[in-house]
């Protein structure tokens, strides 16, 4: 390797010339003493040569040890390869969607040669299994809310709400806890792994029921779970994930901190919420990237049909402060078996899974599931932040069948008004004709404004206004079987997280 620090190139000559001195010093000085032993000053004069001896000594080994260090930090910076780039800042400015990581990784350290010791380098240690620990992190989180229905529903029911179910009530929406070991090119480690721990109401939203998963309570618990591994390719970054992982269809995520608002969008409610299969993330550059996954459904741990539904989909961030999402999802969304929990008469010889009967449906329904999703961020200051999103889905029970379909979007806008409070506000659509969302035919609007507190790092605290409205009857009341067109509510949410996990999670 050839050094350009000029330091080095003076250090390295002023070493020689200070290591050759003592040697020239040492082989002169026996034959001075025998001169100047006659001498009446001889002793005192050997006395400062031996001085100046020890002197330059003290020189050479300072002069090594500036050596060694430009050596070793000369030999450790890495020759990055073209095209390589620097992983993006965590976090920013959107409601944080759940999205497959896209991260460029560091280039390895390059090696000292084969049979050469670094100076002042330490000593190259064999790989452990202990090396998957590096880059660790334990994280937890408490998301906890009061809300009120001006409505007061029978039962205290807060309709199409995905997690602020509950009203006039103290609610623990849910408790989590995220371990993840990330995959670090700068170490060789390409493999990483992630779990997802959730409990509380949110989970009953969040992880299906009956009609998608046929055995939901095994995976109640587990929101998310997945390998992964990374697999540089001329510069750019391949990233495979494999397990069961939050969907990114949509703008809106599951994690209250990471979101402008604190109730979630009827699109959110309405749009998968987590995958299980293979998902693939190419980089293409800085401002492109492909995604690719193959799954068993829509909230489907374990698949019910023989079908796997695939998306392709797109990042493009032409600059820093600007990111547009697209993606497109074909699915099947219909069981062939059914599972009996109490066979009757003549069902006791059926197969079983784990110890549950099941029986085949006859002809059962094929129709496909179409979604076309995609969102829009823009950090049009430092102050506003903007987003929007537009969704178009379409279902058919058969492959011969009609499509039904749901339509519409929503727009935010979010102001930072001091370092500590945010306000924020949400307007959405979602025309529903076919009843596909809310079960009945019906075009549903909402607007919402929510403002964000953050008492100290790890504490927010929100405070939001909602209405949601539709063009019939079809809100809950005071009495059973009579309907409102709309819903108000007032809520205040509590957010507390802890861990070393940085940016949205």
């Amino acid at each position: 390797m050839r050094f350009q620090d000029p330091r080095f190139a003076r250090l390295t000559r002023c070493a020689a010339l200070a290591a050759l001195t003592p040697i020239l010093l040492a082989v002169s000085l026996p034959a001075y003493s025998q001169e100047a032993a006659a001498d009446s000053q001889s002793a005192e004069q050997i006395s400062q040569l031996r001085k100046q001896v020890d002197e330059l000594r003290q020189l050479v080994l300072s002069l090594q040890s500036s050596v060694a260090e430009l050596r070793a930090a000369a030999s450790l910076t890495p020759n990055a390869p073209a095209g390589a780039r620097a992983p993006p800042a965590q976090g920013g400015a959107a409601p944080a969607a759940n999205a497959a990581p896209s991260v460029a990784a560091a280039p390895a350290p390059v090696p000292a040669a084969a049979g050469t010791a670094v100076p002042g380098a330490a000593p190259a240690t064999a790989k452990t299994g202990a090396d998957f620990l590096r880059g660790l992190t334990i994280n937890a989180l408490l998301d906890t809310y009061y809300e009120y229905n001006f409505d007061d529903p029978v039962g205290r029911v807060n309709l199409l709400r995905a997690y602020d179910v509950s009203s006039n009530n103290f609610s623990l929406n849910q408790a989590d806890l995220l371990i993840e070991s990330a995959p670090d090119l700068s170490i060789d480690k390409r493999f990483g792994m992630r779990v997802d721990l959730q409990y509380g109401q949110a989970s009953e939203t969040l992880q299906g029921n009956p009609a998608n998963e046929l055995r939901p309570e095994i995976y109640r618990n587990v929101f998310q779970a997945y390998g992964s591994y990374w697999i540089p390719i001329h510069g750019n970054l391949l990233t495979l994930d494999f397990g069961k992982w939050a969907s990114s269809l949509g703008i809106e995520g599951n994690y209250s901190k990471d979101q402008w608002n604190y109730s979630r969008s009827f699109w959110f409610d309405y749009l998968p919420f987590y995958h299980s299969g293979l998902r693939a993330d190419y980089k293409v550059n800085d401002q492109l990237s492909f995604n690719y996954w193959v799954t068993n459904g829509t909230q489907q741990t374990e698949a019910f049909n023989n079908f796997k539904d695939e998306l392709i989909g797109f990042v493009l961030q032409p600059t820093a402060s600007l990111s547009w999402t697209f993606n497109y999802y074909l699915g099947q969304e219909h069981p062939d078996v059914m599972y009996i929990t109490n066979p009757g008469p003549g069902q006791q010889n059926l197969p079983t899974q784990q110890g549950t009967a099941f029986i085949p449906i006859p002809n059962a329904p094929n129709g496909r599931l179409k979604i076309s999703d995609t969102y829009l961020t823009w950090q049009a200051t430092p102050a506003l932040s903007l987003g929007a999103e537009a969704d178009y889905v379409t279902d058919q029970l058969y492959s011969y069948s009609p499509y039904q379909r749901a339509t519409g979007g929503a727009l935010y806008a979010r102001y930072q008004l001091t370092p500590s409070f945010w306000l924020a506000t949400r307007g959405e659509y979602l025309g529903d004709p076919a009843g596909l969302f809310s079960g009945q035919p019906q075009y549903l609007k909402e607007a919402t404004l929510t403002g964000e507190y953050k008492v100290a790092d790890g504490f927010l605290v929100f405070v939001e206004w909602r209405r949601d409205a539709s063009n019939r009857p079809y809100f809950l009341t005071p009495a059973l079987y009579v309907y409102d067109s709309h819903q108000d509510t007032l809520g205040f949410g509590l957010v507390w997280w802890l861990g070393q996990k940085e940016g949205s999670w």
